[in-house]
This record gives C-alpha cells, structure tokens and sequence, in this order.
C-alpha cells in the first residue's frame, strides 16, 4: 500500500503520521512481539488515540500489510548502506561482509522480521502479506548484494558459500545461548568465516577450526 492506495490521505502530514505508525509498529515487533504489539499498544506508541490510527489504518491487516512493506524498505536501506561500505586496506573481504550482515542482524528493522517470518508459522493471514517480502530480500538482497560483498560468483559453489554464511549467522542470531555467550559466539562466527572463505577458494585455509 502507499498513497495511491489512498489519495484522500496522502497530505505531507498524514504520510508523516503514517511513517511515525509505522516506525512505531517496527519497534514494537521488535521489542515485544508481533502477537503483543497490538493496534492500541501502536497507537499509543506513535501517540495517536485509536481512533486518529483507525483513519490511517481501518483494520489488522491494512496496518500488517503496510508495516511489512515499510520494514522491507528499511531493510533495504540498511543492507545498501552497509555494502557501500568498504573493507579496510588489508584485510579481508569476506570477513568484513560477514561481520556487516551480523550487524546488520542486530537493527530493529531486522530484528522485526525475523519476528514476522516466526509468528508467520501460525498466522496464515502475516505469512500470506509476508512471503513476497521474504522472497525479495532472499533474492535482490541477500542473493545480490551479499553475493556481491563476500564476493561470491554465481555457481553453485559461490552461492552455498553465500547461503551457508547467511543462515547460520541468521540462526546465530536467533539463537538463544544460555552460557558462556559471548566466547561461543566469537567461535562460532569465526568457523562461519573460516569455511565461507574455504568454499569460495580465498586463500589458504583447509580446516575450519584454527589450532
């Protein structure tokens, strides 16, 4: 949806309080949960009463749709940013994406996706508004860009290289260590470096873990 949607609502105030529900609905996924975030709690948090936010938005599903579109463009914004960024003189390329991507991993905007993708499994009605999100960003974003920033080609060994870097480092960050945290951690993502680099052929490396 945008403001061709709704040509009665596109003033640059009502497109200002529009983007301030949704960045308020972004942080609340993030922050609690997609089930918690409820259209009242969103009000509030973009200081709206219900009934300013029903104008903008009269149901569930206006506000879910748009939500996983403005997310999806932050997303977006976020993954350009961090791939015109360069790695420093030395050192290396693929390293330096895969420590981008976890950053990345960490944004509120990312963070509420990957709420939206869990709570999805049992929402038929967010899964529906949700997979063309997930396949545009699997594809232009991660398929693309990441490619391009752990400078994989297009074979099918590059992009296992690629996808196996992106789904532990996205299950990584999901996952939930209850010791030891950041020491596992640390290990883990330089055993993703490691054999990301040992499928993609860049430079000597021949086992994953480094003695």
């Amino acid at each position: 949806m945008d403001a061709r949607t709704y040509p009665a609502k596109a003033t640059p105030k009502s497109l200002r309080t529009r983007a301030r529900i949704l960045d308020a609905a972004m942080r609340l996924f993030a922050d609690v949960g997609y089930h918690a975030a409820t259209n009242a709690m969103i009000a509030d948090a973009a200081k709206l009463t219900r009934g300013a936010m029903l104008y903008h938005f009269a149901s569930r599903e206006e506000l879910v749709e748009a939500a996983v579109a403005h997310i999806e463009l932050e997303r977006a914004r976020l993954f350009e940013q961090a791939g015109a960024s360069q790695p420093a003189a030395g050192s290396d390329a693929t390293e330096h994406a895969i420590d981008a991507y976890w950053a990345l991993l960490h944004e509120t905007a990312f963070v509420a996706f990957a709420e939206l993708e869990a709570a999805a499994r049992t929402d038929p009605m967010l899964r529906e508004r949700l997979s063309a999100a997930q396949s545009a960003f699997d594809r232009a974003q991660v398929g693309d860009r990441f490619g391009a920033m752990v400078q994989a080609g297009a074979d099918p060994r590059s992009q296992t290289s690629r996808d196996l870097g992106r789904f532990l480092l996205e299950g990584l960050a999901k996952g939930a260590m209850t010791y030891d945290q950041a020491a596992r951690r640390e290990r883990l993502l330089t055993v993703v470096k490691r054999a990301v680099r040992m499928l993609n052929r860049k430079g000597d490396i021949q086992e994953l873990w480094a003695e």
